[in-house]
């Protein structure tokens, strides 16, 4: 592993277990949790294969599969991870750092960075992390990164780290249910491709 990442020096020891209880305590109020999984499904065909790229506790990944994908979910926390591989068996669940997210095997239809992932890196690996990622996808793939614009990462930073790595920006909108964006809104999700020659 690379550089500590934010998930590390930014919170306490045992956050990684609250958010693992948080978000099983959620799933069993019924919770919505499927929203990225939804926009991200209609963006590609049927069995596609997926990258879930700071897959937490895999519940994205996990709602992909449900829908007949073939997910790979990699996160830097072994907490994390394991409770995707207790809670959702069947997508493959690994611990890499995505700033060295070299993956063997066919490249990926598509890749979703969601949960504010891009703002919890290590400081200064977030256009290696989207240049990693892109270079995981096949031609004319498609990757949609969603994150909160007031933790730390600036948008105008991320555009910049986007188009670094090669990757176009095809849309911007304020949720991941398509609200319009407007410039003021405090989350955005971007939908990015990586060009097909």
């Amino acid at each position: 592993m690379g550089k500590p990442t934010r998930w590390v020096t930014e919170t306490g020891p045992d956050h990684s277990h609250w958010y693992v209880d948080r978000f099983r305590q959620l799933a069993a109020e019924g919770a919505d949790l499927a929203g990225e999984a939804r926009l991200l499904d209609a963006m590609v065909p049927p069995g596609a294969r997926i990258l879930d790229a700071g897959c937490g506790t895999g519940r994205v990944g996990a709602a992909l599969a449900d829908r007949g994908h073939t997910v790979v979910g990699v996160d830097a926390d072994p907490v994390l991870v394991e409770a995707a591989r207790a809670d959702h068996p069947g997508p493959t669940w690994l611990v890499a750092d995505l700033a060295e997210l070299d993956l063997p095997g066919e490249p990926f239809d598509a890749a979703v960075v969601a949960g504010n992932v891009m703002a919890f890196l290590a400081p200064g690996t977030e256009r290696e992390v989207l240049r990693r990622i892109a270079a995981h996808l096949r031609p004319d793939g498609v990757l949609v990164v969603g994150f909160g614009t007031g933790r730390g990462y600036p948008l105008a930073d991320f555009d910049a780290d986007a188009s670094a790595a090669g990757l176009h920006r095809e849309h911007r909108f304020a949720t991941w249910d398509l609200r319009p964006w407007r410039a003021d809104a405090d989350f955005a999700v971007t939908v990015l491709r990586r060009p097909a020659g």
